[in-house]
């Protein structure tokens, strides 16, 4: 398996300032959980809550808000009066955002097959050519982002899209999950493989088939969770 190679902890700084028109809390809960999900923010790697505001050019209170947000899905372990520091993977937790996501988009899957959208398809298609062009510049942070949209477009197209946020917010493992994974080789033309698969039995209207490959899809990186471990043995936790 080919090592990911999160960046330095200098480069990890989340970087530039807020947008001001916003508010201050939910942008720096997204950066920081951008960073955490990308792994530019290691597991154990420490947040200061100090460092953070004099970064982001705030307060203590939006910094202070974002790190329980973070903390709630578990993408930090905060010890007061001591350290918060970027959780180990929980692979009980990746599991079961596994099963909920597969639940779910199983039955999405089929009821896009039954409805025949042909402008869906063509979205498809569109994302997943993206995709390619991704996976062939070894562009993984983009490649991720068209996983995401692949999938978040399955959800919008059956009326589903607040449980798209849902899943996203319990995914955050599993996710990182992914992200050690992705690099191997083979990886990548796997997963476009599938969006094809998926998205050429939608189209035909074979619901069986959309649900056969969307689970292969879907199960593809805890079934390599042995090599995953073996690699990253400081990065996970049962």
């Amino acid at each position: 398996m080919e090592t990911a190679q999160p960046a330095s902890r200098a480069a990890a700084r989340p970087g530039a300032r807020l947008d001001r028109a916003r508010q201050a809390a939910p942008q720096v809960f997204e950066r920081l959980r951008n960073a955490i999900l990308a792994l530019e923010l290691p597991p154990g790697s420490p947040l200061s809550r100090t460092d953070l505001a004099a970064q982001f050019g705030v307060s203590s209170t939006p910094i202070r808000d974002a790190l329980m947000r973070l903390e709630e899905e578990g993408l930090v372990d905060v010890f007061p009066q001591h350290a918060t520091v970027v959780s180990r993977v929980d692979v009980g937790r990746a599991e079961q955002a596994h099963f909920l996501r597969q639940a779910l988009e199983l039955e999405i899957v089929r009821l896009l097959a039954e409805q025949h959208d042909d402008a869906l398809v063509i979205r498809l298609d569109q994302t997943i050519a993206l995709q390619q062009q991704f996976a062939k510049a070894g562009d993984f942070e983009s490649f991720i982002a068209g996983d995401n949209d692949f999938h978040a477009q399955l959800y919008a197209a059956s009326g589903k899209q607040d449980l798209w946020t849902l899943v996203r917010s319990r995914s955050g493992h599993i996710d990182r999950l992914r992200r050690l994974h992705l690099p191997s080789p083979g990886k990548a033309q796997n997963i476009v493989r599938h969006h094809k698969l998926i998205t050429r039995a939608i189209e035909a209207g074979d619901a069986d088939a959309a649900q056969q490959h969307l689970r292969k899809h879907l199960s593809g990186t805890l079934s390599e969770l042995d090599k995953i471990r073996s690699h990253y043995p400081e990065y996970l936790t049962d």
